[in-house]
């Protein structure tokens, strides 16, 4: 039997790419230090825990879910938008529950977009934008993002043509790869040019928990007007350290929510209920558990980045997310640099290119380990000689 053709174009999945490499590498019985990974390694906070498994033994939680998730949950993301970003959202219209925000952001082309419409995405970016891309049939164009400009995007840079066929834009801040931030500023620069132009936002929150220097990460619906043309995605992954519990949701514009919810209707029932206790634990109880894990990633960042500093790498450190964006040496690629750094010093990183063509010439790198092993991984890189 033959692949269909849409599977047939999807494109390589690049971190099942780099997990190989890796994986290779320790069966081998070397001590790598995996830089490389976007896996939270801190468990998921106690109470989150405990509430799931008094959920879990509920009977009534061993039902179907609600098609469109639970109340509660609903409620409590509306409730945490309000608390933290003093945005008012309507739970039974603006709220969509995801299992885990990457369902989100590659099943939303398929609900609004036709065959040969144009999205417009970050490059660098994360790679399974192009997912959505490959299973809608749909076009796309890239929008650099250059340490010059801040890693943000430069509208003036559109074509016409750019901002007139474009239906769908995605944006994602504090950014993976790169670590930058975006202001409201920012943000209401995005909404104009989507009125102006009839393009639908998308802003991947993926990170919002998550920003340094006590600069706290700028919701994009705290734009004036963001929630006439735009979403907001959400996921609990990496605030509250549940990677492995695929639960998010999006929040925002009625008719995106809507279509979001249409398009899971056929795909779905919705998320374990237990799981949607769990998650309204998080978001309704203490963030005294954020705090304590900005603070560790905080302190990982700077060892990362004293220890750069000391070996003669001129790297700058990131303002937000768990990453750290940096320059490879002169005279190598990327991937060149990535595999260097591999099978000469057991320290995997991320090759920049395999976020996009803007990528070349970066490497991203994990917060992902103690302070030690950050500082060893460098130690590694430095007896390299390559600063």
């Amino acid at each position: 039997m033959e692949f269909s053709n849409r599977l047939k174009n999807l494109p390589p999945q690049f971190f099942a790419t780099l997990v190989k490499k890796v994986g290779n590498a320790v069966l081998e019985g070397r001590d790598v230090i995996n830089l490389g990974q976007g896996n939270p390694d801190q468990p998921t906070p106690n109470h989150i825990v405990q509430a799931l498994q008094e959920a879990a033994a509920n009977p009534l939680n061993h039902k179907y879910s609600p098609f469109r998730g639970t109340g509660d949950f609903k409620k409590a993301a509306a409730n945490f938008y309000k608390r933290e970003y003093d945005v008012d959202i309507d739970p039974e219209t603006e709220v969509a529950i995801l299992f885990g925000t990457k369902i989100g952001l590659v099943e939303l082309p398929l609900a609004l977009m036709n065959d040969n419409d144009l999205m417009l995405l970050p490059d660098p970016g994360y790679p399974d934008y192009l997912s959505g891309v490959s299973l809608a049939n749909v076009e796309f164009n890239t929008m650099p993002l250059i340490k010059e400009n801040d890693f943000l995007p430069d509208y003036s840079s559109l074509t016409e043509e750019q901002k007139q066929k474009a239906k769908l834009m995605y944006l994602n801040y504090p950014n993976n790869p790169t670590g930058a931030i975006a202001n409201k500023e920012f943000f209401e620069e995005t909404v104009r040019l989507a009125k102006e132009s009839d393009i639908a936002i998308v802003h991947d929150f993926a990170y919002g928990g998550i920003g340094f220097d006590g600069l706290k990460p700028v919701s994009f619906l705290q734009a004036d007007g963001a929630k006439e043309i735009g979403i907001e995605m959400y996921t609990l992954s990496k605030t509250y350290n549940m990677a492995g519990w695929r639960v998010g949701f999006a929040v925002g514009n009625a008719k995106m929510i809507e279509a979001i919810n249409i398009i899971q209707d056929h795909l779905f029932v919705s998320l374990f209920p237990a799981v949607q206790d769990a998650a309204t634990v998080a978001l309704n109880e203490s963030q005294q558990c954020v705090r304590e894990l900005v603070e560790l990633y905080e302190r990982r960042r700077n060892a990362l980045i004293e220890s750069c500093h000391q070996i003669g790498w001129n790297v700058s450190a990131p303002k937000g997310s768990f990453f750290a964006w940096l320059p490879v040496p002169a005279n190598y690629t990327s991937e060149e640099f990535s595999d260097l750094l591999l099978n000469e010093a057991d320290v995997a990183v991320a090759a920049g290119n395999g976020f996009g063509e803007y990528g070349e010439g970066y490497v991203r790198v994990g917060l992902l380990v103690d302070e030690d092993r950050l500082k060893e991984a460098v130690m590694r890189i430095g007896n390299l000689n390559l600063f």
